[in-house]
């Protein structure tokens, strides 16, 4: 039927005026095409100013979705972080079929993990082609969800869903892709933001993952503030508002952790030691390196992982080596050995254990490695897997893992400081930290070795980590590498001291400040994911209940709509 004054209603509530085009897309009243005819899943009209489909949208998403690499180490620009989404958001609302925004998010995935992991590919070669690919099928789905809350023109209501909803999504991937058979929460896009002291402070309250829904929020109200009507882009301006000024009351009224005194921990980087016997050379540097810090006053040298091999930690000799070195240095040492030991419950096996040394030798105190790195110590479904050893550096035989988390005790008199030792990306999950410093951990060490990727952005990465699990925390955290970077954060995530780069072979000491209590994050834990799994089960229940409304009763037939330009009885009235 006919409207009066010539206007007919557009979705979402929106009135369009005489003249202009129409949801359908139809020609303006002048007979012009409109030049934003496009519609979307809602039947919105959007810009036609990217390619529809073929080799060059796929190419624009594969690039679009590795522009937020550039916000990690070793670039580090992490203030691209919040903008490095928007080509990939605008690409994807601009997508005509439900399909080609799954497509568009997949792909766009896939670039993400190749860029932020692009350092493995010595390692695994072409295998990492394909593990990125089936690991940006998690975007898939977010693809969709971005076209369905940013195409078109959104309303006020689409605009307001969209700012929790597409973050939301994003947090829901990060968390499916930290399980460690995918390779563990590597490259999550919080992490990109641990140079940023406001950033760290809101990982005091929610972890990484808060900061992760932070970035992708920030990113989707810019492009509502781009794309939008009147409404929406107020929408997205208010959202940017909030986020400033939920930043700055985090930043002024988190609760931090008191100060409880200092511990001076010295680091010992070998550097690069290779070719024939390097195992007895790499010791024998480490002993040298470790005599230097005598005289200090030093209550822990922390050595890095795999610093010492099977063979040396065999030989009765290296026990009475390494208790001699820490009478000399008055500290105790905490090494890292990769051998085939027999653990408490008497698995035998190759372990990689982090073993505390004091002046009578080993003390009894050893952690071994509860998350393997799936490919370098272990293979998944090695009956159908086994082949990747022939196509990369695959592990020949698998790592045994430990079955709990350790928090050693330092015998120091009335001190006895309280360390929680981590082996290699164990460091990069916020869960392990956060269980230590429960156990009552006063300092996270993290021992870890990358000389296989020496030139890579992989150390800077890695050294990166201790930044956020300190900022969790409300903990220092010691990273210790065989190669470098070795790096020391306050429980603020502040950098102490200078950082030994993959250039160097030095021994440090580091005055570590030490703290109690616990933060936010400490206390309450990964409630953003919650919250986030939440946000989008409402979504999902309202949508339903929406499609419920607009079904018909049974047995109730339809009547047809009769338009401006005739109905299907009576075409052209």
């Amino acid at each position: 039927m006919r409207m009066r004054g010539g206007k007919v209603p557009a979705s979402d509530g929106e009135p369009q005026a005489e003249g202009k085009p129409s949801a359908e897309g139809k020609p303006s009243a002048e007979g012009k095409p409109s030049a934003r005819e496009e519609p979307p899943a809602d039947g919105q009209p959007v810009r036609r100013s990217l390619p529809a489909s073929g080799w060059g949208r796929g190419a624009l998403a594969l690039l679009a979705g590795a522009l937020p690499a550039l916000a990690f180490p070793a670039p580090s620009l992490w203030w691209l972080a919040y903008v490095a989404l928007v080509p990939w958001l605008l690409l994807i609302r601009s997508a005509e079929t439900t399909r080609r925004a799954a497509l568009d998010g997949w792909i766009g995935g896939t670039g993400f993990v190749i860029a932020v992991h692009h350092w493995l590919m010595p390692s695994l070669h072409i295998f990492i082609v394909l593990l990125a690919a089936l690991l940006g099928l998690l975007w898939a789905p977010w693809g969709v969800l971005v076209q369905r809350l940013l195409g078109g023109v959104p309303s006020v209501l689409r605009a307001a869903a969209a700012v929790v909803a597409v973050p939301s999504g994003w947090l829901v991937i990060e968390l499916v892709r930290s399980w460690e058979g995918l390779g563990g929460p590597w490259g999550l896009l919080g992490a990109s933001q641990w140079e940023a002291a406001p950033a760290l402070r809101v990982a005091s309250v929610g972890g990484v993952w808060l900061v992760s829904l932070l970035v992708v929020a920030v990113n989707t109200a810019l492009v509502l503030v781009t794309i939008a009507r009147t409404g929406a882009r107020t929408t997205g301006g208010v959202l940017l508002v909030v986020c400033a000024l939920a930043v700055t009351a985090t930043w002024a009224w988190a609760p931090q952790p008191g100060n409880a005194g200092t511990a001076r921990i010295a680091v010992v980087q070998p550097g690069v030691v290779a070719g024939p016997g390097s195992v007895e050379r790499r010791l024998a540097r480490g002993e040298e390196l470790t005599r230097t810090v005598a005289g200090r006053d030093v209550d822990l040298v922390v050595w890095g992982e795999s610093s010492i091999g099977a063979g040396a930690w065999h030989a009765p000799e290296t026990a009475r080596r390494l208790a001699a070195l820490s009478r000399e240095t008055g500290a105790d040492l905490l090494v890292n050995v990769d051998a085939r030991q027999t653990d408490g419950s008497g698995r035998s096996g190759i372990f990689k254990s982090a073993v505390l040394v004091g002046p009578d030798g080993p003390t009894g105190d050893r952690y071994d490695k509860m998350r393997l790195v799936p490919f370098g110590e272990y293979i998944p479904a090695r009956s159908l897997l086994g082949w990747a050893t022939s196509v990369g550096k695959a592990a020949g035989e698998d790592r045994l893992r430990g079955d709990r988390q350790v928090v050693m005790t330092l015998p120091d008199g009335d001190r006895r400081l309280r360390i929680g030792p981590l082996v290699c990306f164990e460091s990069a999950f916020p869960d392990m930290s956060r269980r230590l410093t429960r156990d009552g951990a006063q300092v996270l060490v993290a021992q870890s070795a990358t000389s296989t990727f020496q030139e890579s952005w992989a150390p800077a990465q890695h050294a990166s980590l201790g930044a956020l699990r300190a900022a969790e925390n409300g903990r220092p955290m010691v990273h210790a590498t065989l190669t470098g970077i070795s790096a020391v954060h306050g429980p603020r995530g502040e950098r102490i001291g200078k950082p030994l780069g993959t250039d160097e072979s030095a021994a440090a000491v580091y005055d570590v400040p030490l703290t109690r209590g616990t933060t936010l994050y400490g206390r309450f834990g990964d409630w953003a994911v919650y919250g986030a799994l939440a946000a989008l089960a409402a979504l999902c229940a309202a949508e339903g209940l929406r499609a419920l409304r607009r079904r018909p009763a049974p047995g109730t037939p339809g009547r047809s709509a009769r338009t401006a330009h005739g109905s299907p009885e009576r075409p052209g009235r």
